[in-house]
């Protein structure tokens, strides 16, 4: 993780002393007649509205050529704002390129992986190397932040927004030249980057830096090393612009904290946020749920995984949505309660603000049909009732406001290094998908009733006794040391097919896989053996494995089987395996099981690291238990909703021991929210909470 800054948390103008969760929306009132702006202020008032990130997509309003500039708009917008008692989240606005610029200085525009020009028209057409772009960016920042760095109603600065979206792998000249740039910096010499990226194979010795360059389309794959230096590459640069903005803002305006929007949703991967995370003053994320019947748990999965990298620390949800988006093939609305749900699991997980994309639903361009606070049918609509309603329970979950979110004691690892590496070209099967992995150990977590954190590698991993690390592809030798250590001082470490494989450099750990950790799992493996669509295997604990297989010997009398394939070229042979190590042990899954046959392993595995549910039997598996200081979280998992708020379901307030104890019931807590599908308990001071 980047090197912390002192971080600032969001500074309220208005009773600077209250605890209060943030609720709002992007703002922007630039689409509508100035009419509607006093409107939307009272609506604002009605919903609970205390902030608005405003000026997101605005350089074009602001600056509408070169040199001229226009804010006496922004001036009304945000003298209005702090008259009804609303922060803003003020963005740099330099997300996306005015016509002028982009016409004047073409130079900025991207270029994609076949060469081809990507023209203006949408957004986010820059090129995050470009030095004249960079220029334009920070002037238009300096800008906003002598205008505003004073201005009562400034609670946050908003960096650009949603880096990377589209614009993240760039394959321009200047792109070019800033990439041989990083590659000096990291290798140092010619010979040294010749080695890592194995140039003998295919004839690609380079003699000299200036014949590097990006990994265009080429007659067939890329050097996989330069593939992967590239990834590395492409996050760095766009970490360098928002480090650009952010070190302009933090000269002019010192005591307001400086954020930008992560997107830790769904499949996108283009930027290691484990990496960014120190680079602001608190983390902010966008999410979307995801269709499909892990939907929620993604979510879940998400802002678990958010809040880690947050270390912590409180975070913010920047966006997500109140029902429909519009960017998939088909946009299914929310059914009635989710939006409720869905954004109190993010506060469940850590989140003090919770705002959407937008507060007024546009009437035109390209996000028309995405859902916003105020719908197109208006304030008489079940969308507003459901947004006030959330308001309402915000300000009645105050008190949660600031409070930490409980380590659990087991977690799975997540790493993009190996998210990227294990999906690239010419690898043993293009049906891997990391990130599912990783969601199916989450959701097979959630079925038994067990509190599991997602965290990043550079969490403090000896702090849990169960550790899943699915797909551990990229295996430095420190890390390979790492995990060493980790069992061998007591803690139980789980890890998948193709984990151990490959170093830094992306080059194979030679002798058997797999690689750098086959010693402590105590196994080896000559050949990996994929599965065909249509191919399954068969294993002796009533479990059945896909898309991969592979043949285990046992290389240690320590290390035991606990399930065998029991058809085909496989039959008898190790599917799973555990090597005890002292008081620790380590665990291999050598094929895909998905959630439900995960959940069979799991179960098994987490009975010896002394991993056990802190929920009564009947809610296993149907609820998510989480933890923020002494409050509570059951939140339904299914659609539709779970009811919590019976008496009965109360049960698991009393603490004891780290366990909920049914007849500590009566006096272990006290509802402080009830909703379909969601209680919150606030459990006495003495209650010990569970890590």
């Amino acid at each position: 993780m980047g090197e912390h800054r002192d971080h600032r948390w969001l500074r309220w103008p208005s009773e600077p002393d209250r605890a209060r969760l943030g609720y709002g929306a992007d703002y922007n009132p630039e689409q509508w007649p100035r009419q509607v702006w006093r409107e939307d202020a009272r609506a604002m008032r009605t919903a609970g509205v205390n902030i608005v990130s405003l000026a997101i997509f605005s350089w074009a309003r602001i600056q509408p050529g070169e040199d001229e500039w226009d804010f006496a708009w922004l001036d009304e917008v945000m003298d209005l704002m702090h008259e009804n008692g609303i922060a803003v989240d003020l963005a740099t606005a330099t997300a996306s390129p005015p016509p002028w610029l982009t016409t004047r200085y073409p130079e900025v525009l991207p270029v994609d992986h076949d060469g081809h020009r990507l023209w203006p028209g949408g957004r986010q057409h820059w090129r995050p190397t470009s030095p004249v772009f960079r220029r334009h960016a920070l002037r238009l920042t300096r800008e906003l932040a002598q205008r505003y760095g004073p201005h009562p109603a400034l609670t946050a600065w908003h960096v650009s927004n949603e880096l990377g979206c589209h614009n993240v792998h760039d394959y321009s000249d200047d792109a070019a030249s800033a990439f041989r740039t990083w590659l000096r910096t990291r290798y140092g010499s010619l010979d040294a980057l010749n080695q890592a990226w194995a140039t003998a194979f295919w004839s690609q010795h380079y003699s000299d830096w200036a014949q590097i360059l990006p990994p265009r389309l080429a007659p067939t794959y890329p050097n996989p090393t330069q593939q992967l230096d590239f990834r590395r590459f492409s996050s760095d640069a766009l970490k360098d612009h928002l480090r650009a903005e952010r070190d302009l803002l933090v000269e002019l305006t010192p005591d307001i904290p400086v954020t930008t929007n992560f997107m830790v949703t769904g499949d996108s991967n283009g930027m290691d946020y484990a990496d960014w995370a120190g680079e602001v003053d608190f983390v902010a994320n966008d999410h979307y749920l995801a269709p499909g019947p892990q939907g929620y748990d993604e979510l879940s999965f998400s802002a678990n995984l958010t809040a880690n990298l947050a270390g912590g620390r409180p975070w913010f949800l920047m966006e997500h949505s109140t029902s429909a988006v519009n960017w998939r093939p088909v946009n299914l609305p929310k059914r009635p309660g989710q939006m409720i749900r869905d954004s109190l699991t993010h506060v469940a997980h850590g989140a003090d603000a919770v705002c959407f994309f937008q507060w007024r639903q546009s009437a035109a361009g390209a996000e028309k049909y995405h859902s916003a606070m105020v719908p197109h049918a208006g304030e008489d609509s079940d969308v507003f009732r459901a947004v006030t309603g959330l308001g309402a329970a915000l300000r009645t979950l105050a008190p949660v406001a600031g409070t930490t979110r409980g380590r659990a004691r087991a977690a799975i690892v997540f790493d993009w290094e190996s998210w990227w590496v294990a999906e690239l070209d010419s690898s043993p099967t293009d049906r891997l998908r990391y990130r599912q992995e990783a969601l199916d150990w989450y959701t097979a977590f959630l079925d038994l009733g067990l509190r599991a954190d997602v965290v990043p590698l550079t969490a403090p991993l000896e702090d849990y006794d169960l550790l899943v690390a699915p797909i551990l592809h990229v295996v430095p030798r420190p890390l390979a040391d790492r995990l060493r250590a980790y069992v061998a001082a007591g803690g139980h470490l789980v890890t998948t097919y193709f984990s151990g494989t490959v170093d830094e450099n992306n080059h194979v750990w030679l002798g058997g896989y797999p690689g750098a950790i086959r010693d402590l799992l105590g196994i080896r493996v000559q050949e990996f053996a994929p599965l065909a669509d249509d191919q399954s295997v068969a294993l002796d604990n009533g479990t059945t494995g896909t898309l991969w297989t592979e043949r285990i010997e046992l290389t240690d009398s320590a290390t035991e089987v606990l399930a065998r394939y029991t058809g085909g070229d496989l039959a008898g042979h190790p599917a799973l395996t555990r090597r005890v190590v002292g008081d620790g042990s380590a665990a291999y899954v050598s094929t895909r099981l998905g959630s439900a046959g995960l959940a069979t392993v799991l179960a098994a595995l987490a009975e010896p690291a002394g991993v056990r549910s802190e929920l009564p039997e009947d809610l296993r598996g149907r609820v998510e238990l989480t933890v923020r200081g002494p409050f509570r979280f059951l939140i339904s998992r299914t659609d539709p909703l779970v009811d919590v708020t019976a008496p009965e379901s109360f049960a698991p307030v009393g603490v004891v021991g780290g366990e909920f104890d049914r007849d500590q019931a009566g006096s272990g807590g006290t509802p402080v929210l009830q909703l379909r599908g969601v209680t919150v308990m606030r459990v006495p001071a003495e209650d010990p909470v569970p890590r």
